[in-house]
């Protein structure tokens, strides 16, 4: 699931018996309307299931691999590449590309044999580059629990079920080559997490592993192992984001790694399914920052943050344009996946939990505020509990009104209405602390391109987007463009955040005009390609207006000198806005504000979306 304009956002899902159907067969993709929160159609010929996707620098999005062909209950296709009852087409190599749109005319270009990947990918690593293109890392080759074989005695290749190698989309010339961390981390490296690092080398973990890895010349630095033993990528599936960029740490990275599991290396078992019940093994509750490139020139470390509220799997983190992190979803024993059998449970009959691997759903959300002092980063002082388990296959995504879309959860190897945890048809919104507010920034001048470097640009807020004092209203103000990712799997495969550093001017009519600099001069802190920026006054944001950064095409991005802001005037005194007795919010704190998460909002169009998204419409 994505977030293709200010209007729309594009669902995919695996190949299954939705009940909604088009062109002859079940239906596994669609467009949602935000405005009207009614959905269409949209046709796919390849399955999509456990497909990665990314941004492409003119606003497209392209989606990478997947499953093969299959059949109902996920049988082999009937006939290779093409089965003839779902009507779907081997996904494994394909790339799918997709130009967003305002009404319902766009289709996704999805041919089969048109548009490949040089190998097959499900689960593949991928992140955007700084000219816009995508790298994509390692992968299965036809899908499992882990990747691996028992006994490991091939892991590289684990006798063709694993794809160690990376690509590029587009393609470069050279030969494919395979990438020593996949082996490395053999068995648990699906959806390796991945991040450009300002020296244009990238940050990868998975397993315990964690390199910095030289792309171009496929050299890797090792980092220190993941402490605790703690696994963060699927299965496990801990929540991970990139810290917010800002002026205050010049624009330094830091990734943030929450829950997962601390299961023993065994008892992830192999392809097929776990060695253990996993359903009753209590997930993590454990924290870790690291700072891979430390500005002091210090050999980066892993650093014991604030432990979570409690274990979660399948946690996910979405960045709020207050610069917190919200993470939702997930359950406090297991992991993602499912099977019929356990190495402990034999008959599927005997599975407490139908397929699913994990059990006793998080129902309620929690609050990260990275710029708390240790021991007091999380909170969920008002946040309502969801009555809907998101468990396996469930997302979130940040939408251009600042709530979050959340929907998703089918750990079942096809549709199943009847089970512990089953195929879900809702969707809800969670409305964070700041939709309290009396009064949001309503702001005129935003640009609709954003350049790397170059002549600064204004935006205005009149009066009535603040409340109290002028003066005090522009010293609180931010500027910050969000990037929401590609949702799948409890990830935001390219989700950043960055603030945009400005000065003001306060007239004496209360109107603040805000002098925001550009991008800073480095395509590798946010890559190329569509974002959304939001105003925020006192913690409480705009809409979002979507935006471009960058030219627009693949290629080296044009760059420019940082040019100096003007200085920062203020009005006197007695020009302000009138007074309000309702504070506008603070984005600290999400405290003893009442959070808005609907218990199962039904949208009204019967339609299963996404295996990624796994179920959204109902």
């Amino acid at each position: 699931m994505f977030l293709g304009n200010e209007e729309k956002v594009y669902i995919l899902d695996k190949v299954e018996a939705n009940e909604a159907t088009i062109d002859g067969h079940h239906a596994w993709a669609a467009v949602w309307d935000i405005a009207s929160s009614t959905a269409e159609l949209m046709d796919m010929t390849t399955n999509t299931f456990c497909a990665s996707g990314m941004h492409l620098p003119n606003g497209s999005f392209a989606t990478f691999g997947g499953n093969a062909a299959i059949g109902p209950q996920g049988e082999k296709s009937d006939q290779g590449e093409f089965d003839s009852t779902y009507q779907d087409y081997d996904g494994a190599q394909a790339i799918r590309i997709l130009n967003p749109c305002s009404d319902d005319g766009c289709q996704w270009y999805d041919g089969q044999n048109q548009l490949q990947m040089a190998r097959k990918r499900w689960y593949a690593g991928t992140e955007a580059l700084a000219d816009g293109s995508v790298v994509l890392m390692g992968g299965f080759v036809g899908g499992g629990y882990v990747n691996r074989n028992l006994p490991n005695t091939d892991p590289t290749t684990e006798g063709g079920g694993a794809e160690p190698s990376f690509e590029f989309y587009p393609p470069r010339s050279g030969d494919i080559e395979n990438m020593q961390f996949m082996t490395t981390t053999s068995g648990l490296n699906a959806y390796a997490h991945a991040y450009l690092m300002p020296s244009g080398k990238m940050f990868v973990q998975a397993n315990l592993s964690t390199i910095l890895w030289d792309y171009n010349n496929n050299l890797e630095t090792p980092l220190p192992d993941m402490p605790k033993g703690v696994v963060r990528v699927y299965p496990a599936s801990g929540a991970v984001a990139m810290l917010p960029l800002t002026p205050a740490n010049n624009y330094t990275p830091s990734i943030l790694f929450c829950g997962g599991s601390d299961m023993p290396a065994d008892a992830y078992g192999d392809y097929l399914q776990p060695n253990i019940n996993t359903f009753d093994y209590p997930s993590s509750n454990d924290c870790q920052r690291i700072t891979p490139e430390p500005q002091d020139g210090s050999a980066p470390v892993y650093v014991q943050d604030d432990d979570m509220l409690e274990g979660r799997t399948m946690g996910q983190f979405v960045i709020l344009p207050d610069g917190t992190l919200l993470v939702i979803n997930g359950a406090a024993n297991g992991t993602a996946g499912y099977a019929y059998a356990t190495g402990q449970t034999a008959l599927f009959g005997d599975m407490p939990f139908g397929m699913s691997l994990a059990a006793g759903p998080v129902l309620t959300p929690a609050i990260y505020n990275p710029n708390a002092a240790a021991g007091s980063r999380w909170s969920r002082g008002g946040l309502q509990s969801s009555q809907i388990p998101r468990m396996y296959h469930s997302v979130a995504l940040l939408l251009p009104d600042a709530s979050v879309l959340i929907a998703g959860s089918n750990p079942n190897v096809d549709v199943n209405l009847t089970t512990s945890y089953p195929t879900t048809y809702r969707a809800e919104r969670f409305y964070p602390s700041y939709f309290s507010a009396t009064t949001r920034p309503v702001p005129t001048g935003v640009p609709k391109t954003l350049s790397y470097g170059g002549s600064p640009f204004d935006i205005q807020l009149s009066p009535s987007s603040y409340t109290g004092s002028a003066n005090d209203a522009a010293a609180n103000t931010t500027v910050v463009i969000v990037r929401p990712g590609f949702t799948t799997h409890a990830l935001n495969m390219g989700q950043r955040f960055l603030q945009l550093n400005n000065t003001y001017t306060v007239l004496e009519n209360g109107t603040i005009t805000l002098h925001v600099s550009q991008v800073p001069p480095n395509p590798n802190l946010i890559t190329p390609g569509p974002l959304m920026l939001f105003v925020v006054v006192d913690g409480v944001p705009s809409n979002g207006t979507m935006v471009i950064v960058g030219n627009g095409q693949i290629g080296t991005q044009p760059t420019h000198s940082v040019q100096e802001l003007p200085a920062i005037v203020t009005a006197t005194p007695t020009a302000s806005s009138t007074p309000s007795s309702s504070p506008t919010g603070s984005g600290s704190g999400h405290k003893n504000n009442a959070v808005n998460l609907s218990s199962g909002v039904r949208l009204p169009v019967f339609f299963t979306a996404c295996a990624v998204l796994c179920a959204m419409f109902s």
